[in-house]
C-alpha cells in the first residue's frame, strides 16, 4: 500500500462520498470502515472514516466536521485517453455538481475534479507556439473538454 493517502475532511458525508466515487470508477472499492467509539459519546457507534482505492490510489474520507470546506486549491486530476470516457466521467462525477471551465467540476461533496484528455498535454507542449497557442484558447473557451475541437485547434481549422 502507497505510505500516502489522500484524506478528504468531510462533515458526516464520508461513507456516501466514498460509495460514489467507487461506483464510478471502474477500479474502485472500499477496504475499510472506521467507527468512532465511546470516546466521543456523542458521535460513538457512528462513521468516523472510510478508507478506500480508486485507480490503484488510497483515500480516507474523515467525518470530521463543519469545520473545514474544500476548496477548488486542491483537484483531482483524471487522465482520459477517450472522448468516450471524457465523457462518462464528467457525466457522472457531475451529478448533483457544478461545472466549471476547462474541464473542471465540483462534485456534489464540493470535491474539484479535472477531466482532462492525455492529448491535450501534448498539444500543449508543442513546440509551434502557434498551435499549442491556439489549443489553449479552444480550452479556455470550453467547459467540459472535447477532444475534437481540441484537435481543430491544433490543426488550424
Amino acid at each position: 500500500m502507497d505510505r500516502i493517502a489522500t484524506c478528504f475532511w468531510f462533515d458526516g458525508q464520508a461513507e456516501e462520498a466514498a460509495k460514489f466515487y467507487v461506483s464510478v470508477f471502474r477500479d474502485g472499492r472500499i477496504t475499510d470502515v472506521m467507527y468512532y467509539n465511546d470516546a466521543v459519546p456523542s458521535k460513538a457507534g457512528r462513521v468516523l472514516s472510510v478508507s478506500f482505492e480508486i485507480e490503484g490510489r488510497q483515500f480516507i474520507g474523515l467525518n470530521g466536521g463543519p469545520q473545514f470546506t474544500f476548496t477548488p486549491a486542491i483537484s483531482l486530476f483524471v487522465k482520459c485517453e477517450t472522448q468516450a470516457e471524457v465523457d462518462e466521467l464528467w457525466t457522472r462525477l457531475l451529478e448533483g455538481g457544478t461545472p466549471q471551465q476547462c474541464g473542471w467540476l465540483t462534485d456534489r461533496f464540493g470535491i474539484s475534479w479535472q477531466i482532462v484528455p492525455t492529448v491535450l498535454g501534448k498539444m500543449l507542449r508543442d513546440a509551434d507556439r502557434a498551435k499549442s497557442t491556439r489549443v489553449m484558447e479552444a480550452m479556455m473557451g470550453m467547459v467540459k473538454l472535447d477532444i475534437a475541437g481540441l484537435e481543430n485547434a491544433y490543426a488550424g481549422k
